[in-house]
């Protein structure tokens, strides 16, 4: 009973997983008898899915079945269910079925606890963090070795501040340097490096640290590099309030009185403790009550923009007004 489900925002690596998964499953020859893909939009779509996965393979290779983007796993219809229950147990070792999703299972679901029980494989796809830089130097590291790729780690500080958490540029990206050094790797020095990488980072760590300083053209100036690059509003949100609460954190541990790193890293979840007194030199000139007032605001623009207030606009406000909390007087 070959079940996997896939989930998670990281849209790129969750569409790879798939392919991976489609190239192991299906004979090219026998592929139009074999595959099926069921949308979302389809009606009973999950039992049809179901029916099809109990329905042996033709010729060579295994058969797959993909319910794409189902919300079986956010609601579940009692037919739907008890159609789960019925069929998951018995599907052919030869008949896989994939399921996939954006969003992540509610574990409280009658379906989901069933799925999670049958699966070989319940995988998440989670975009890292725009501000765990650690990870997302890891990511760059990983997919580097992947391509059969030797980067220094000051290459891959830049990869990872060039595309963020974007994994489909970061793809592109580590593909282009391969071409390029064609296995001589002493060409990919930082200077050339820089030149061949689309750098996508007028990013919002460097919004966030436009604001810390105060800086209302810098940061407005930012946050138009960054609306011009079609950044989601509510991304931008979220990289701000998680840059902010890091600081708010480190800010506390340091007026406690706390002088170990790994103290204040665990505190303010850093992974690495090294990072810390940068993060304390960052805020170094901001008060503990600056901080702690940004937060309200960053809440107010996550809420406005939810409720379909115009982003740019509500962006500005808001940045101008976190400079003005964030200004040293």
């Amino acid at each position: 009973m070959p079940i996997y489900v896939y989930w998670g925002e990281d849209d790129f690596a969750l569409e790879k997983a798939v392919v991976s998964l489609r190239s192991r499953v299906l004979d090219p020859q026998w592929t139009s008898f074999n595959y099926t893909l069921f949308l979302p939009d389809l009606a009973d779509g999950v039992i049809q899915g179901l029916n099809q996965a109990m329905t042996p393979s033709f010729g060579a290779g295994g058969r797959l079945v993909w319910l794409m983007n189902t919300a079986v796993c956010q609601h579940c219809p009692e037919n739907v269910l008890n159609e789960l229950i019925r069929t998951l147990p018995v599907i052919p070792d030869n008949s896989f079925l994939l399921l996939t999703s954006p969003n992540k299972p509610d574990e409280r679901l009658k379906s989901t606890k069933i799925l999670k029980q049958f699966a070989t494989e319940f995988r998440e796809f989670p975009l890292i963090p725009p501000w765990k830089t650690e990870l997302l130097v890891q990511a760059v590291n990983q997919a580097a070795e992947s391509a059969g790729l030797k980067l220094t780690p000051k290459i891959a500080e830049l990869l990872a501040e060039s595309v963020g958490n974007d994994t489909r540029s970061l793809d592109s990206e580590i593909e282009k340097l391969r071409l390029y050094a064609g296995g001589n790797y002493h060409l990919l020095d930082i200077n050339t490096v820089s030149q061949l990488v689309r750098n996508t980072t007028q990013n919002s760590l460097q919004l966030a640290a436009a604001i810390r300083t105060g800086d209302v053209a810098k940061a407005l100036t930012t946050l138009n590099d960054l609306i011009n690059a079609s950044e989601p509003g509510l991304r931008i949100v979220a990289t701000l309030i998680g840059q902010f609460r890091t600081w708010l954190w480190v800010k506390i541990m340091m007026e406690s009185g706390e002088r170990n790193p790994q103290a204040i890293a665990k505190a303010s979840e850093v992974n690495n403790p090294k990072r810390i007194y940068f993060l304390q030199q960052e805020i170094k000139f901001l008060s503990v009550q600056q901080l702690i007032s940004t937060l309200p605001i960053l809440l107010e623009l996550e809420v406005s923009l939810k409720q379909g207030y115009s982003d740019i606009s509500t962006l500005q406000t808001k940045v101008v007004e976190l400079c003005q909390v964030c200004r040293v007087t």
